[in-house]
């Protein structure tokens, strides 16, 4: 039965004290009533029972790995996963009478709340050039015209292929091929966003950009950072694994600039003790730590680790493991000691006390992980912090053995998965190599754009022809204003998409939406039932099968779609079998399996409970680096300090929030419901800067250039943020976030360092007052 449409809700902000605990009966409760006003009672039970089973759905969410068959609950999934399949499987549908109702212009003003309740896109839509409603297209019209564009282009250069970790290998298989037989690689994603800093720190320092760990190593580490992290936001299931560590001895130290509810303390609501008793402690030592700081603390933990070396020789590094496996280390080591602890702990706002107190803890943790997220990669010293990180790993010999290891978390279910694929602008020489031998044609070698790069490209006019596979790229990328000129200059945008976001709202001069189906739905094919493939951040890669009937007729797979455009697009110029892709997926697979390392008999091998775990060359003792070595690196830095009466924001999602797009206007465990339009100001800045609670101001960027950046009508929240430092709803104040901001090395956007200045604002109109519960 067709949901009626939701409505923005119309409710005061209410602030609370924070929670101090995550998960619970409430998790449970929260989830089944989002998902029961989204889907049927059938329908729930269907997606809820199969999602992350063997033979089932995986979740569209995060890509936290599963534990091993016969070992997952009937109940393997969190909060967030159930509220993101359930939103995918709405009974709410948008058809032409909704579109011809609704300009572009006026659906361009509501929020991404409002547009992701509307529900599921069900037949392709149009917006010509001089019109400002989006009308019906047939599929065979939609896909001729995107692929006339494509080739009237003077240069391949002139199109971007974009895709987000919601894509399945295959079809991101299938979109690098297309783009690089049409003569591309301008393949940007949204690794470029998220996780790129973490790609470029560990190729550079192991010869890989994944990381090490495996669910396995999380449970029988003694000891493991949590930096720049909110499992219980962002990837829930991994507090499940993280209480399997504590049972098992393990301590946890977690650092952040927010104290987040998930990172003190979890109750289970699959285990007695976290439905009618306390749950379980996460965090052994919380470091309060300033925006920014990261990369101080790994040093100033790596200068402790070598002076309790030089007091007890031989008793503390791993001297094997450096010899063997590692080069650089004598120039790391004399930089490490020469660094200052006045700038350590200015730089971290910690004490030397804490430090040395997570000193003891390493010193005896015989097996030690770190795991990190965006609060380090969104760091313009993010590739350092990465390499740092590395460096504190390997004086020990935490590499390569059960229990230890790099864990950058990956927010998205298959943001690796595309990058393993080939989505990337950037892609070595062996990997289009394998590509001219499997399918004889020669792939261009110059480097694409990225996100940041495609961003100038099309402000430029150099890109005339958008094509994002998934993905909501005009809130996603940085620096909102520009991003939204730059889409607007295109001559084409075309989005294959679930459901309506402001990617079809900031549109070029022509628009295309091409709906597919999502990967709850039942794929049938001329080949039969398919199944897609997902690779999760352990390097596991496994089955997901639609089980729920599609939403509508119209809808063609994301496989589907890409193969029609580029048999449309290339035709016989190069011998690529895009209709037998299509037709089975499986062939794909057999294809994958002759190019990308690790992939060999791929159909049969994934058809097997549990998938593929995908070889890691550092576990191995294997490292593809200039060296043939894990590298030591020196690593310089310099505070991105504030200037005086500024603060250094930071972007975070809400709990009820999936990537740009907010589910409710609610953020439970951070106690703040009803309203999103707020700033978290630690309650000793805010006397500082003269401002009092439930003030409202404009936050203004400041950067080297002239231009002003600012969102309007914020209200001031006092919240235990660091000193110095604010933050602030993401996608919310992507518009301070300047385009030129951005780390060095890997070019990913600087969202988590973000210099403002507040200004006296006004709410907007019909704010209703706030109710404050102390």
């Amino acid at each position: 039965m067709k949901k009626a449409p939701k409505h923005e809700p119309d409710e005061p902000l209410t602030v609370s004290p924070p929670k101090k605990w995550a998960a619970g009966v409430p998790a449970v409760t929260h989830a089944l009533e989002y998902s029961l006003d989204e889907a049927s009672l059938k329908t729930t039970a269907t997606t809820l029972l199969t999602m992350n089973q063997v033979g089932g759905i995986d979740c569209p969410g995060c890509a936290w790995a599963d534990p091993a068959p016969g070992h997952r609950h009937m109940n393997e999934y969190c909060e967030n996963g159930a509220k993101h399949i359930n939103d995918e499987a709405t009974g709410r549908r948008i058809t032409r009478e909704f579109f011809r109702a609704h300009p572009v212009s006026w659906l361009n003003e509501q929020s991404d709340l409002w547009l992701n309740q509307q529900g599921r896109l069900t037949e392709p839509m149009i917006k010509r050039a001089d019109s400002d409603y989006y009308e019906p297209i047939s599929w065979a019209d939609a896909l001729d015209l995107l692929a006339n564009e494509l080739k009237s282009l003077d240069s391949p250069d002139e199109a971007c292929f974009y895709t987000s970790g919601r894509a399945s290998n295959e079809s991101a298989f299938v979109l690098q091929l297309f783009a690089r037989a049409f003569g591309t690689n301008n393949l940007p994603d949204c690794s470029n966003l998220c996780h790129e800093t973490s790609g470029f720190g560990l190729h550079e320092t192991l010869g890989t950009g994944k990381g090490t760990v495996s669910l396995d190593d999380i449970y029988q580490s003694d000891l493991i950072f949590l930096v720049g992290q909110n499992p219980a936001t962002n990837h829930p299931r991994q507090l499940s694994a993280l209480e399997e560590c504590k049972d098992n001895g393990g301590k946890i130290i977690s650092v952040n600039t927010l104290p987040e509810a998930g990172l003190m303390r979890f109750k289970n609501p699959q285990q007695v003790r976290g439905v009618i008793g306390d749950g379980v402690q996460i965090s052994d030592q919380f470091l309060h730590i300033r925006s920014g700081g990261d990369l101080a603390l790994f040093q100033g933990l790596n200068k402790l680790l070598l002076e309790a070396e030089d007091a007890n020789p031989g008793t503390v590094l791993d001297h094997d493991f450096i010899a063997k496996h590692t080069s650089g280390f004598e120039e790391f080591a004399r930089h490490a000691r020469s660094i200052s602890w006045d700038d350590i702990l200015t730089a971290t706002q910690l004490t030397r006390e804490e430090i040395e107190e997570a000193h003891d803890y390493v010193m005896h943790a015989g097996r030690v992980i770190v795991c990190w997220a965006m609060g380090v990669t969104q760091q313009r010293q993010g590739v350092p912090t990465v390499r740092e990180i590395i460096n504190f790993l390997m004086l020990r010999g935490n590499l390569g053995r059960v229990g230890c290891g790099a864990s950058p978390v990956r927010g998205h279910s298959n943001v690796q998965g595309d990058r393993t694929m080939g989505v990337w602008e950037q892609m070595p020489d062996e990997f289009l190599d394998a590509l001219k031998s499997e399918f004889r044609f020669e792939p261009p070698r110059h480097h694409g754009y990225d996100a940041v790069k495609a961003v100038k490209a099309m402000a430029e006019g150099k890109v005339k022809v958008f094509l994002s596979l998934a993905g909501n790229f005009v809130r996603a990328a940085p620096d909102t204003e520009v991003t939204d000129a730059a889409m607007r200059r295109c001559k084409v945008t075309a989005q294959i998409s679930t459901k309506l976001s402001k990617a079809h709202t900031v549109t070029g001069e022509t628009a295309l939406i091409l709906p597919c189906l999502g990967r709850t739905e039942i794929d049938i094919q001329a080949g039969g039932v398919q199944f897609v493939t997902v690779e999760n951040t352990s390097s596991e890669v496994h089955t997901s099968f639609g089980k729920l009937r599609p939403a509508s007729r119209l809808l063609l797979s994301e496989v589907a779609i890409l193969c029609r455009l580029a048999e449309r697009t290339l035709g016989d110029k190069v011998d690529i079998p895009w209709l037998e892709f299509e037709a089975d997926y499986g062939n794909i697979r057999d294809r994958v399996a002759q190019i990308i390392p690790g992939f060999y008999d791929f159909n049969r091998r994934v058809a097997r409970p549990g998938g593929i775990k995908l070889p890691n060359p550092v576990n191995e003792g294997v490292y593809a680096t200039a060296t043939g070595k894990a590298m030591f690196t020196v690593n310089d830095w310099d505070m991105s300090a504030a200037p005086p009466g500024h603060l250094v924001l930071q972007s975070t999602r809400s709990h009820d929030q999936w990537n740009t797009i907010p589910y409710t206007n609610n953020d439970r465990y951070r106690g703040i419901h009803g309203r999103r339009n707020i700033i978290m100001i630690n309650p000793e800045d805010m006397v500082d800067l003269g401002l009092v609670r439930g003030q409202f101001v404009d936050i203004v960027g400041v950067w080297h250039d002239d231009v002003d950046r600012r969102v309007k009508g914020f209200e001031v929240i006092p919240y235990p943020t660091s000193r110095g430092c604010a933050a602030a709803y993401y996608p919310e104040v992507q518009p301070l976030v300047p385009l030129d901001s951005t780390a060095a090395i890997s070019n990913q956007p600087t969202s988590k360092g973000i210099v403002v200045r507040l200004e006296p604002g006004t709410p907007p109109p019909g704010t209703k007052p706030t109710h404050w519960h102390d």
